[in-house]
C-alpha cells in the first residue's frame, strides 16, 4: 500500500471504538509533547461566509445601493466603529471586541482568488499560491516539523471528515466526532515478527494511536464543562476542545467547522440563523476559557474559504473574494486591521484583498508558536499589529 494513503487510513479516526490486535502495539514508544502552552483552534465557515454582511460598512451609501435588498439598516448594525459594525446577531463577537478580545481583520483574501469552495478551501488549507498543488496542509507541515516522532494528539480536528490543513507526511492529528466514545480495545493476539519496514512502520503508527486514545481519554477525565453551551453542533465541538485544553491534552492545534454559508438564495433568513449558532457557540467557548484563567494560551481563529459578491443577486449572493477574519483570545490586540472595504474599486464585481491570509498564518506561527514560517514555505511577511 502506498505509504501516503495508509496515512489516510490509519492516522485518522472518527470516533467509535477501533479494535486492533496486540502486536501492533509492540513497538516501543516514546512520549513527544511540544515545548510550550499556547494552541491555536480553529473555526472553519464552509460555504463561503458574507463578510459584507458580517463586519459591516453601515456608513458608505454604495452598501446600500448595491444590497438593497439584502443589505443590513444602520439601526440594526451593533458595536459600530469607524463606519463599520457587526451584524445583530453576533452581539458575542460585538462584545468580545469591547473587551479588547477580539481583532478583526479586515479584507483578507489571495492573489489570483477562485471561486471554487474545494479549490478555495485546498488553497486557505495548504497556504499554496492559487496556481499551485500541495499535497500536505499548512498545519501538518507545522507538526512535521515539530514532532519527533508520531504524536497523533500534536493536533486534533473535531469533525465526520478529514482536514486538510492537519494533513502532513506523518500522522501528527486525528479526527474525531465525539471524544468521548474514541476508546480504542485491544485485542489478545500472537505477536508477529516481520523483517519487512512497512509492518514496522504500522506498528509505530498503530502505537501512536493507542496513545492518542489514552491521552484523550485522561484530558476528558481531569475536565469539566463549567459553562452553558449552546445545543448546537459547533457548541458541542467548541465544548469538547475546550475540555481537552483545560484537561492538559496539549495539543498544539485545534480544528472544527461549521458549513452552510453558500446563501446564493434566502441570505438573510440563513446567515442569521448560522450567526446565532456561530456567536453562541464562540462566545461560550470565551468564556469558558476565560473562566478557566486559559484565555491568554488560546488563539481562536474564524474565517471563510472566500466572501460573496458585492452586489446581491436578488435574495442572496454569489461566489466572491475577499472578507474579514478574527482573531480572538491569546492576548490579541483587540484592533480592526486594515481599511475599511473599498466598494467603489472593485475587481470583476468582487472586492480587492489586501491582506494575505497567509501573513496572518505567518504571524500566527511567529507570535504564537515561536516557529519560523519559513520554513514551512510562506514567504509573507507576518501581519504586523494583531499580537
Amino acid at each position: 500500500m502506498n505509504r501516503r494513503n495508509f496515512l489516510s487510513l490509519t492516522g485518522t479516526l472518527t470516533g467509535g471504538a477501533l479494535l486492533l490486535p496486540d502486536f501492533l502495539f509492540s513497538y516501543g514508544s516514546q512520549k513527544n509533547l511540544i515545548i510550550g502552552q499556547q494552541c491555536l483552534v480553529f473555526v472553519q465557515l464552509n460555504g463561503g461566509n458574507d463578510g459584507l454582511n458580517t463586519f459591516i460598512p453601515f456608513e458608505d451609501p454604495l452598501y446600500y445601493d448595491l444590497r438593497p435588498k439584502i443589505a443590513i439598516s444602520k439601526n440594526e448594525v451593533i458595536s459600530t466603529t469607524k463606519g463599520m459594525g457587526f451584524h445583530p446577531a453576533l452581539k458575542g463577537f460585538a462584545q468580545m471586541q469591547q473587551n479588547g478580545d477580539l481583532s478583526v481583520i479586515q479584507n483578507v483574501g489571495y492573489p489570483e482568488p477562485n471561486r471554487s469552495h474545494f479549490r478555495s478551501q485546498e488553497i486557505w488549507q495548504t497556504a499554496s499560491d492559487s496556481n499551485k498543488y500541495v499535497n500536505e496542509g499548512w498545519l501538518g507541515r507545522y507538526l512535521d516539523l515539530q514532532c519527533v516522532n508520531h504524536t497523533p494528539t500534536a493536533g486534533i480536528n473535531i469533525d465526520s471528515i478529514d482536514n486538510l490543513s492537519l494533513k502532513g507526511e506523518s500522522p501528527n492529528s486525528i479526527t474525531v466526532k465525539d471524544p468521548d466514545r474514541f476508546k480504542i480495545k485491544n485485542i489478545k493476539e500472537t505477536d508477529v515478527l516481520s523483517e519487512n519496514p512497512s509492518l514496522d512502520f504500522v506498528r509505530k503508527v498503530a502505537n501512536s494511536v493507542l496513545e492518542g486514545s489514552e491521552e484523550i481519554q485522561k484530558a476528558l477525565t481531569q475536565s469539566t464543562t463549567q459553562t452553558s453551551y449552546p445545543k448546537n453542533a459547533l457548541g458541542k465541538n467548541l465544548e469538547w476542545i475546550a475540555r481537552l485544553i483545560k484537561g492538559n491534552l496539549n495539543s498544539k492545534v485545534y480544528y472544527t467547522s461549521q458549513g452552510g454559508y453558500d446563501t446564493h438564495d434566502n441570505q438573510l433568513v440563513i446567515q442569521k440563523n448560522k450567526f446565532n449558532e456561530l456567536d453562541s457557540a464562540i462566545f461560550s467557548f470565551y468564556q469558558d476559557l476565560k473562566q478557566a484563567n486559559l484565555l491568554q494560551n488560546v488563539t481562536i481563529v474564524v474565517f471563510s474559504e472566500f466572501g460573496r459578491r458585492v452586489k446581491d443577486n436578488g435574495n442572496g449572493t454569489d461566489h466572491g473574494t475577499a472578507a474579514p477574519m478574527f482573531v480572538i483570545g491569546g492576548q490579541n490586540q483587540g484592533r480592526v486591521i486594515g481599511s475599511n472595504p473599498n466598494l467603489a474599486d472593485l475587481s470583476q464585481g468582487d472586492l480587492k484583498h489586501q491582506i494575505d491570509f497567509r501573513s496572518v498564518y505567518a504571524s500566527l506561527l511567529k507570535e504564537k508558536m515561536d516557529f519560523d514560517y519559513t520554513k514551512i514555505g510562506i514567504k509573507n511577511q507576518a501581519l504586523q499589529g494583531l499580537f
